[in-house]
């Protein structure tokens, strides 16, 4: 199965906030044994690298966001997503990109995010990570 981790579960993940970590390290956990596919975009990795870097040195949060990439791909954004979130219903225009990126990708079936409300506008399946967790670990194993 291939996913979207929008930036809020990765910064669960990075920043341990309880309640969501667990499920953020859950979601990711099944991503390095290849269970799943996960993706982010450009866009999710830049945020997520200046939002660390506020509370850490630039050599360790690279160190982080290269282990990241050792276990999730990042998502093409280009032009065709840029027009299609422009264009779009989306309230967040930083949701449409990604929203976008994923839907032009054609292979992601999820996004998981515990932002579901700025993802009204989407053709895509949109849950929460405890959500995703529930319904999707019968159907993983």
């Amino acid at each position: 199965m291939n996913i979207l981790i929008d930036s809020d579960v990765i910064l669960d993940f990075f920043f341990d906030r309880e309640p969501y970590s667990e499920d953020a390290a859950a979601i990711l956990s099944l991503c390095e044994t290849r269970t799943l596919n996960g993706f982010i975009t450009p866009v999710i990795l830049s945020n997520t690298y200046y939002l660390l870097r506020r509370t850490s040195t630039h050599l360790r949060v690279i160190n982080k966001l290269g282990q990241l990439l050792t276990i999730i791909d990042v998502l093409t954004m280009n032009k065709r997503t840029s027009l299609n979130a422009v264009n779009s219903k989306f309230k967040d225009f930083e949701d449409a990109m990604q929203n976008f990126a994923a839907e032009n990708h054609g292979d992601i079936e999820a996004i998981i995010t515990r932002n579901v409300k700025d993802y009204r506008e989407s053709n895509l399946l949109i849950l929460t990570p405890d959500n995703f967790l529930k319904i999707s670990t019968s159907k993983l194993s």
